[in-house]
């Protein structure tokens, strides 16, 4: 795997990204203001193309009304097209990311929707704990730092 950076092409092609019940969740609302963020990400590929995405700092915060994020931590977001999760693949995704976060010197913080356990099951795995949690609407968003 290997690290680039986001391109209007790529940007336009996550936004299609489908994925399925109950990961539909973070299927994204096609639009310029989305497609400008993402211009500030980065994207993962593999010998098979466009494998993920991934952003650090502010723009990885989910925004609600109960959690204050600080500085303190440095927070990370992440996607992985939808044909590539739940094969086994996230470690080795989440790592890279990882190695890439580190530089900054700061402990690392993400957000996650409680539901998905599969990711939540990996991060554990990973070093990273459980330190908050809130809720956005119907959703309840777990805060793990490692």
């Amino acid at each position: 795997m290997h690290i680039r950076p986001m391109t209007r092409q790529n940007a336009h092609a996550i936004q299609a990204w489908a994925y399925e019940s109950p990961y539909d969740f973070y299927n994204q609302i096609p639009s310029v203001e989305g497609v400008d963020e993402l211009m500030t990400y980065h994207t993962v590929h593999d010998d098979a193309g466009l494998f993920g995405f991934y952003c650090l700092g502010p723009y990885a915060q989910v925004p609600n009304s109960t959690y204050a994020y600080d500085d303190a931590h440095l927070d990370l977001g992440l996607g992985m097209h939808p044909d590539r999760t739940g094969r086994g693949h996230g470690r080795s995704f989440v790592r890279l990311v990882m190695q890439e976060a580190v530089r900054e010197g700061k402990p690392l913080r993400l957000t996650v929707a409680a539901f998905n356990e599969r990711a939540i099951h990996l991060y554990e795995q990973l070093g990273f704990q459980p330190v908050a949690s809130f809720e956005k609407g119907t959703t309840c968003f777990l805060v793990m730092t490692r």
